[in-house]
């Protein structure tokens, strides 16, 4: 292995900068030459490969988004789209390719290294829903947008003796919802992983108020509906001057946390290691403070386990 390929992939996130940039400094150590890729594969099907020069990642680590740019590209999942990648690879030399993004990301990756070219997935997702790692890369930034967002509307809530319905990021995985609801001391916090009773919300928020608590927030997961539907919802359950409110693509968004920092440069160390080893097909992830890794494939068959100790938690907190 002589040349390597970094690409992003699918919705970015915080510490996706900080993770290409410890690929390609770990990359230079061993001698490789690395070549970024933009746009994801959409861009290494149209050839939008460039040598990734140790200049170019000077203070990338500090920088949100990612600078190799991401888009989707649902043509890859064809034969057809993964025979013109493999092309464009052969025409750079590229022996090798590290795929950062989530899930979607992970298909594409595999279907390179079923047609001989090795490729390594690291985690890239604000979501938190990539099976076999506890957490993902970006994951900790987008929780501390939120939850710095919930804190500032906790504010107007008390002012207004207001209820508010915050909807966050995460697709149909709880785990932003969870953390930022605990972290906010929030009245109620809806996941996809649970029911919920909306009789019972509006009971405790009446109760709540009889007893001169008389501000709430409800922190809903985007998986389970918009704010605005269910505080219509809500409303009809009680008077409770509800507001709704969808903190939105600003999770996305904002320099990385120390904790993203860290684990992007671990699991971008880590996947030149497998990759000088021979192997290919693997998806990196953090277990129990560990970096490890998985087959590709076996995450597809894998769900990812939210940790719902945190709303059993709240939910007795909030009797």
């Amino acid at each position: 292995m002589k040349k390597i390929g970094i690409l992003t992939s699918g919705g970015d996130a915080p510490g996706m900068n900080a993770a290409i940039r410890a690929v390609a400094r770990r990359a230079y150590a061993e001698g490789l030459e690395v070549y970024g890729i933009n746009y994801g594969f959409a861009g290494l099907v149209a050839g939008d490969i460039f040598p990734l020069d140790e200049e170019v990642l000077n203070d990338k680590i500090a920088r949100g988004g990612t600078f190799l740019y991401s888009a989707r590209y649902p043509e890859f999942a064809k034969v057809e789209g993964q025979l013109k990648g493999i092309e464009q690879l052969k025409k750079f030399g590229i022996d090798a390719l590290v795929v950062i993004g989530g899930d979607g990301s992970y298909h594409g990756a595999l279907r390179l290294t079923e047609h001989g070219y090795n490729t390594v997935g690291l985690p890239g997702t604000i979501d938190n829903d990539i099976p076999y790692t506890d957490f993902t890369i970006g994951f900790d930034t987008a929780l501390n947008t939120a939850v710095d967002a919930i804190d500032k509307i906790r504010d107007t809530a008390t002012s207004h003796r207001r209820v508010f319905v915050v909807e966050v990021m995460g697709r149909n995985a709880g785990d932003l919802a969870l953390w930022a609801g605990v972290a906010t001391g929030a009245e109620a916090i809806i996941v996809p992983e649970r029911d919920y009773d909306m009789d019972k919300i509006a009971k405790r928020l009446e109760r709540f108020r009889e007893e001169g608590h008389d501000n709430a927030i409800i922190v809903l997961a985007e998986g389970v509906a918009t704010a605005a539907d269910f505080k219509a919802e809500l409303d009809k359950h009680g008077d409770f001057d509800s507001r709704a409110n969808t903190i939105g693509h600003m999770q996305r968004g904002g320099v990385p946390t120390a904790r993203d920092r860290v684990l992007a440069s671990k699991m971008g160390n880590y996947a030149i290691e497998l990759l000088l080893q021979g192997k290919g097909g693997l998806a990196i992830g953090i277990e129990d403070n560990k970096i490890t890794h998985h087959p590709m494939e076996d995450l597809f068959d894998e769900k990812h386990h939210a940790d719902l100790d945190l709303y059993d938690m709240n939910n007795k907190f909030n009797q």
